[in-house]
């Protein structure tokens, strides 16, 4: 996929063979239709002379499925830009210029401009979060500093974080639910003081401190019940974790020994240069070598800035959302929890509290001269009463995992045509970049088969 890793062919073949069968669940047919139909793949022959080779027309071969899909109307567009640096005596931080176009009647303005803190974005994906919370809220860049950031607030930095807060906003304004949230309406459209107001108006400590409680005790108690569908989207994301984390930590330590290999072209190109001025017989292919250098060094930048911008960011998002599709899971399965001890308390309740309430009832008659069956029929109407309150709680829990159940396959499905749609585009063009890259730094070489060659041996 990637370029500067030198592997045996034996293990670049399972490293292949593992990653497209278990990571996108591509369908072979389909996607590798047009190396089968061409005779010569097949045979281990060379290309054929008419086939346009460039890496423009590589993708131009490819007809995608989602190509086909006519796409969805988009009436919410919004961009993160113009980050800004505050220094108070307190702290430091940087906002971001948030700039939304959008044609929705329910906004009372066709276009709007804020300026957001990372603070603000945070607050946003925890509110989304918690009004659904089996739905698969974007990932946010993380807070502290990314691996390889050396200064908190240096431009590489914030340039990093600015693409990552843009593509965050834009991936719920295409959510078909989340872009309707009351909360990102407000985050877009709030002046500062606004939403100030606003975030206090959100549910205290004690109230958080109490769900939290009560996810905890139902991830204790476990499901006994689970549908096959979910242990199988849980299996997934076990694998596809592993995997994305695998290539992000890679594609790191490559763009790491290309930026190092760069240093070492850019300090071999001058000698050649000097070398020149004491070696007139050597001159012409020592200017090649010269001229050969400098433009390995200029494509190789290029490359390492491609791959640091445009591949490693969708990676590393993508390991990111592993853990958001974790968390999303334990959330359903919490819910499910909950309605399984609701369920077998209320068969307890059925089956013993009559007969224990009776026992009870007796031994405390005989000490305060109640009437038996009087206090028996209070005891049964309160029993009751309570059987009644269960069931219909019983029954809105039971709506309400229907509703975590079919809300989650639902964006489960979304999530991963997304996801598949982002990574074949990134490796494809990756693959088509490093073709790209290595005819333009060979090119150069092919001149030295002139005369001048045999002076270098």
């Amino acid at each position: 996929m990637m370029s500067g890793t030198v592997a045996d062919s034996s293990t670049s073949d399972a490293v292949s063979e593992e990653i497209s069968g278990n990571l996108l669940e591509l369908d072979e047919d389909e996607d590798l239709e047009v190396f089968s139909k061409d005779p010569t793949f097949t045979d281990g022959s060379s290309l054929n002379a008419s086939m346009q080779t460039s890496p423009g027309s590589m993708v131009n071969q490819y007809k995608f499925e989602e190509e086909d899909e006519q796409p969805e109307s988009k009436d919410i567009f919004v961009t993160v830009d113009s980050p800004e640096s505050h220094v108070t005596a307190i702290e430091t931080f940087i906002t971001y210029r948030v700039l939304t176009k959008t044609t929705r009647s329910e906004f009372d303005s066709s276009q709007y401009e804020v300026r957001r803190r990372y603070q603000d974005f945070f607050w946003l994906k925890s509110k989304l979060e918690e009004a659904h919370p089996t739905l698969i809220v974007p990932p946010l860049p993380e807070k502290f500093v990314m691996k390889g950031m050396v200064e908190r607030f240096n431009n590489d930095f914030i340039e990093t974080r600015k693409r990552a807060l843009h593509k965050f906003l834009n991936r719920i304004a295409d959510h078909p639910i989340l872009s309707c949230s009351e909360d990102f309406k407000i985050f877009l459209t709030a002046q500062a003081w606004e939403l100030a107001s606003h975030k206090k108006q959100g549910p205290g400590f004690l109230s958080r401190m109490g769900d939290t409680v009560r996810a905890v005790a139902a991830t204790v108690r476990g499901v006994k019940n689970r549908p096959e569908e979910f242990n199988s989207m849980q299996e997934y994301v076990e694998a596809f974790s592993l995997k994305m984390t695998s290539l992000d930590k890679i594609t790191q330590r490559i763009i790491k020994e290309k930026k190092e290999y760069l240093e070492e072209l850019k300090e071999c190109a001058p000698i050649y240069t000097l070398w020149v001025g004491s070696e007139e017989e050597l001159a012409e292919p020592l200017k090649l070598m010269t001229s050969c250098m400098d433009r390995c060094c200029r494509e190789t930048a290029e490359q390492v800035q491609y791959l640091s911008n445009s591949l490693l960011p969708i990676l590393h998002e993508y390991v990111l959302c592993t853990e958001t599709l974790k968390t999303v899971l334990r959330r359903r399965d919490n819910i499910q929890a909950e309605f399984e001890a609701k369920s077998e308390a209320l068969a307890t309740k059925k089956t013993d509290s009559e007969a224990e309430s009776k026992v009870l009832s007796l031994a405390w008659d005989s000490l305060v001269g109640k009437d038996p069956e009087e206090v028996r029929q209070q005891k049964e109407q309160k029993l009751k009463g309570e059987i009644k309150e269960m069931k219909e709680d019983i029954d809105k829990m039971e709506d309400k995992l229907e509703w975590a159940n079919n809300t989650l396959k639902g964006d489960w499905s979304r999530w991963q045509k997304n996801m598949r749609t982002d990574l074949r585009a990134a490796f494809t063009r990756t693959a088509e970049k490093n073709v790209e890259h290595y005819e333009k730094t060979t090119a150069p070489l092919w001149l030295l088969s002139s005369p001048y060659s045999h002076a270098l041996v």
